[in-house]
């Protein structure tokens, strides 16, 4: 086992994933009063579970890429826009805690590989 292993390239990806996204939303929040700003938001969970799920996962980790999409299908206000406010502050801390959690995992797994090295005291 190397010291990036599967678990190490996932948690970076899912960090890199989460800050797109939270970019992504605050930008929906930013233009939610333009007239027709169509939202977008980034689906970084199923690129994810789809790398991690091959038999190669640790070289599709590495070679994966995450795309902003434009959402054209969802309802639009009469001025063009689709963005729902609400949804948006709601997609906005859900990420917000996903990224939280993620920093924890990233962390622990720090500090278990300082105290393999014998740099840190437990």
């Amino acid at each position: 086992m190397g010291l990036f292993d599967t678990t190490q390239l996932g948690l970076e990806q899912a960090l890199f994933g989460a800050t797109l996204r939270q970019r992504a939303i605050a930008n929906n929040i930013a233009n939610a009063n333009t007239a027709s700003f169509k939202r977008s938001d980034v689906d970084f969970h199923s690129a994810q579970a789809d790398a991690l799920g091959a038999p190669d996962a640790q070289s599709r980790l590495r070679g994966l890429s995450f795309t902003t999409e434009t959402d054209t299908a969802s309802a639009t206000r009469v001025d063009g826009n689709n963005v729902d406010i609400d949804q948006e502050m709601a997609n906005l801390s859900q990420t917000s805690l996903e990224y939280q959690s993620l920093v924890t995992v990233a962390r622990a797994r720090m500090a278990m590989l300082q105290v393999a090295i014998g740099t840190r005291q437990s």
